[in-house]
């Protein structure tokens, strides 16, 4: 088996045992509904809708969820409730796949901004990702614009080292605008093909924040238009449908192209996965479940799906 499988097979491991909490929620649920019904007809459908909510998939999307499962069941004459197990995983696969799941920006000259309120771990992530490319022997820069942070600059700093990319900082409370300029300025003298932005979760107030990542956009827009934008807002997953929340407010202020989902380990509350990007309309990009570098993988619906009703 190659390295990259290994790693592949250790994650979807990690992934499973993740998601077992969810599993746990949904997957005893659905096979009692399974088992315990000898014919397809309202209750039963009821009796899969309310678990699927149970499991934070949100209203909307168990209602898109199990509108795909009945078209199924109806074209395909399915008669038998133990066979729908499978329909409904292949529903929820229809309703997470968003097109093509995009990683343009690791060809590209690229600006990575990276968004998303404290505690979910963004720093974290921003570090993660930038070691990956790194080790994909790209060049990268970091910049550490959560300026307002003291610890987030010292621990992207130790990211940084860690992965030996170069990072661009200034002192705590120092303006990021400022640190986004000269990062920029920084990637374009070494050739970086990547340039990675931590910024701000929290400021004096929301409005702040949402003004800061505008004026950061601005700068970026005019001091690099000629790269490739990607702007991940990074969620915590045990929060289920505030998550949802917190990406609406971001999305009002900025395009967000992908979503950052992490500590989806532990979590009773996995199914958030599936409502964001049925929701929102944004794919998920990237999964977080642990504290190692590799331990942030770009995300597979059919993976998720897999081990979210654990079916190799």
């Amino acid at each position: 088996m190659s390295d990259e499988k290994k790693e592949k097979k250790g994650f979807f491991a990690k992934l499973v045992q993740g998601l077992s909490k969810t599993r746990s929620s949904i997957m005893s649920g659905i096979d009692s509904i399974l088992s315990g019904f000898s014919s397809i007809d309202e209750d039963f459908y009821e009796e899969i809708e309310e678990i699927l909510i149970m499991a934070d998939l949100g209203v909307n999307t168990t209602s898109r969820i199990m509108e795909n499962l009945r078209e199924k069941v109806k074209e395909q004459k399915i008669k038998e409730p133990s066979e729908c197990k499978a329909l409904l995983m292949e529903s929820i696969k229809d309703i997470m796949n968003v097109g093509e799941n995009a990683y343009e920006f690791e060809n590209r000259k690229s600006v990575v901004l990276v968004i998303g309120v404290n505690g979910v771990g963004k720093t974290t992530s921003v570090g993660k990702l930038s070691g990956q490319l790194k080790a994909q022997g790209k060049k990268v820069v970091m910049a550490a614009a959560d300026t307002f942070r003291a610890a987030a600059i010292e621990q992207l700093t130790e990211w940084a080292n860690r992965a030996g990319v170069d990072i661009i900082s200034q002192k705590e409370g120092a303006d990021p605008g400022a640190v986004v300029y000269d990062a920029i300025q920084a990637a374009k003298s070494r050739k970086a093909d990547v340039l990675i932005c931590d910024t701000a979760g929290r400021l004096h107030n929301k409005k702040n924040l949402m003004e800061e990542l505008k004026k950061i956009d601005r700068i970026i827009e005019k001091e690099y238009s000629d790269a490739y934008r990607e702007n991940l807002i990074v969620l915590d997953g045990t929060t289920g449908q505030n998550a949802l929340a917190q990406a609406k407010q971001f999305m009002e202020v900025t395009h967000v192209t992908g979503i950052i989902l992490t500590k989806l380990d532990g979590t009773a509350k996995g199914g958030i996965a599936v409502a964001i990007q049925s929701e929102l309309s944004v794919p998920v990009k990237y999964i977080g479940i642990g504290e190692q570098i590799d331990d942030l993988q770009k995300f597979n619906a059919d993976e998720f799906v897999n081990a979210l009703f654990e079916e190799n």
